[in-house]
């Protein structure tokens, strides 16, 4: 199944995020636990882990840029070889534990 991997919100006078670091490129493989990717929300850095195995399948907001809380940052799946669609909007959101730090 494919996923789309978003920081949730709403959060208290947060509305955008920077993506500072992939942890990985397109195909890599996170087990749960595994760091996907870290986030800068001007107050603190946001650490986006996986809660299962899941593949990392499109990256859509590159490392330094902006996207608003809630918004696709990437699209991940649970095996290597599902079609991705062309759009990230009507995929389900992915399951992903984060922590400010």
């Amino acid at each position: 199944m494919l996923y789309k991997l978003v920081l949730p919100g709403p959060i208290d006078d947060l509305s955008e995020v920077r993506v500072l670091e992939w942890h990985g490129s397109t195909g890599t493989r996170f087990n749960p636990g595994d760091l996907v990717v870290e986030l800068d929300t001007h107050k603190a850095v946001v650490e986006m882990r996986a809660s299962s195995k899941t593949v990392l399948r499109r990256i859509l907001v590159a490392a330094g840029e902006w996207q608003q809380v809630g918004e696709p940052l990437a699209i991940l799946s649970d095996s290597a070889d599902e079609p991705l669609p062309d759009r990230a909007e009507n995929l389900a959101q992915s399951s992903v534990t984060y922590e400010m730090v």
